[in-house]
């Protein structure tokens, strides 16, 4: 992985490596932008979901698994990595699935310009 400079989150003081991080993934390079990660927090924050921090989550889980997300996201604490995965989920629009929906389903007489 290249040269990562740390960035901060907004208010939240989270903490992750700017720019872009890359792992090899059956023969194919995934990215992740820490500007993702930061979009998504800084929604998660406008919706309210990270007002009030009284809850507590456990669980075993992969070390495999944490190791990637931490690589692919460049989040660094087991906390943030947890919360951002809550606010990916819990902030899903289900665009994917209406679009998939969608295919094959323009109207005969819609004028496409050509």
């Amino acid at each position: 992985m290249g040269k990562h400079h740390l960035i901060s989150g907004a208010k939240s003081g989270r903490t992750v490596r700017g720019g872009a991080a890359r792992v090899v993934r059956s023969g194919q390079i995934a990215t992740v932008n820490a500007g993702r990660v930061e979009a998504v927090m800084a929604a998660a924050e406008r919706s309210g979901l990270l007002e009030e921090k009284s809850g507590r989550i456990g669980g075993r889980v992969s070390q495999t698994l944490v190791k990637r997300a931490k690589a692919l996201t460049g989040i660094e604490t087991d906390t943030d990595l947890i919360e951002f995965a809550l606010a990916n989920v819990a902030l899903e629009d289900g665009f994917a699935e209406r679009f998939k929906a969608a295919r094959g389903k323009v109207e005969p007489d819609i004028d496409l310009g050509f």
